[in-house]
C-alpha cells in the first residue's frame, strides 16, 4: 500500500495549493490512501467546516488537526459528523471527534490514523501520549485488525517526536511529525519496520516565517513587542510531506521518501 501523508496545510495558499494540486500529485505518486494535517487550513489557526470540506474534496482521505483543532468554533460541531477528520487522541475526555479512525482505501484495506499532541514546550499539559498511543495500537496491530497504521505527533521538541517514534516503532507503519513547519532530512525506517520523519512540513508558502509573513514575526524578535496579528503568507505553496509504502501482511514499512512538490522549496523523492 502507498500512503501519502501531507503536512500542515497554512492558510490560504495552502489550501489553494490542495485544492488545484493534490488531485494529479496523488495520482503521479499512485497513493492508495492520503492523509493531511489541516491544523492551520483556516487563516493559521485551526480548520473551518467549509475549509474541511474542501480539502477532502481534493481528494484527501482523512484530515488530522493539532492544539488548534477547535479554534475556528464550527468544528466543535462538525468534527461529531464528519468522521474522517481526527482530533488528538489524547485532549480531554469531554472533547468532541475522536482522536482515531480506521478508513478503508478502494481496495477495501484498513488503516488506522491516529494523532497525540507532544508536551514538551507545549501551551497546556496535555495527557501522556505515550499511554494513549499504547492503547489504540494495541487494539489495531498492524498486519491483524488493519493493514497499516499512522500515527501523526503534533509536538514542538524534536527529541519528543523521535521518542514517540521508538515507542512505536514495529506498531505503526509511519510515525511523522507535525506543528513545526518545517521538512526534516531524518526520514528513515527503523528497526522493527517503522516509517519516521520528524516533520512532514507544511503546504505552504516558504517565503515566510514558518507560513506567516514575515514582518510582524521579525518585529517581535527584534523588539519583543506586538503590534499586528500573525497573517498568513500568501506566494505559491510548497506541497511537503512523505510518500511510505507499505506491506500488507504485516503493516511494515519497505520505504519512506520525502515529497516536495512546487513552490520555493526543491522537489524531493519520488518528484525529484
Amino acid at each position: 500500500m502507498k500512503i501519502l501523508f501531507l503536512g500542515d496545510v497554512m492558510g490560504r495558499a495552502g489550501r489553494k495549493a490542495i485544492i488545484e494540486r493534490l488531485g494529479p500529485l496523488r495520482a503521479r505518486l499512485k497513493a492508495d490512501v492520503v492523509i493531511v494535517n489541516g491544523e492551520n487550513a483556516s487563516g493559521g489557526m485551526g480548520l473551518s467546516a467549509p475549509h474541511a470540506q474542501a480539502l477532502l474534496a481534493a481528494g484527501a482521505d482523512c484530515l488530522t488537526l493539532g492544539d488548534h483543532a477547535f479554534d475556528q468554533r464550527d468544528m466543535l460541531t462538525f468534527i461529531e459528523t464528519e468522521p474522517r477528520i481526527i482530533r488528538p487522541l489524547n485532549f480531554s475526555r469531554e472533547a468532541p471527534g475522536r482522536g482515531h479512525r480506521v478508513i478503508t482505501d478502494q481496495r477495501g484495506r484498513k488503516v488506522l490514523v491516529t494523532q497525540a499532541l507532544g508536551q514538551v514546550f507545549m501551551s497546556r499539559p496535555y495527557d501522556d501520549p505515550f499511554s494513549a498511543l499504547d492503547a489504540v495500537l494495541r487494539a489495531h496491530p498492524p498486519g491483524g485488525m488493519v493493514q497499516a497504521a499512522v500515527v501523526d505527533i503534533h509536538a514542538e521538541a524534536t527529541s519528543e517526536k523521535m521518542g514517540v517514534g521508538h515507542f512505536c516503532d514495529g506498531r505503526a507503519s509511519l510515525v511523522v511529525g507535525t506543528h513545526t513547519h518545517v521538512p526534516t532530512a531524518d526520514a528513515q525506517i527503523l528497526n522493527r519496520g517503522t516509517a519516521y520523519q520528524s516533520d512532514a512540513g507544511m503546504c505552504g508558502d516558504y517565503d515566510s516565517v514558518i507560513g506567516m509573513e514575515k514582518d510582524e514575526p521579525l518585529r517581535r524578535f527584534l523588539t519583543g513587542m506586538k503590534r499586528d496579528r500573525f497573517t498568513p503568507a500568501q506566494g505559491e505553496a510548497t506541497l511537503s510531506g512523505v510518500l511510505v509504502e507499505t506491506d500488507d501482511r504485516t503493516g511494515r514499512a519497505s520505504a519512506i521518501r520525502p515529497v516536495r512538490d512546487g513552490g520555493r522549496l526543491a522537489p524531493a523523492g519520488p518528484l525529484g
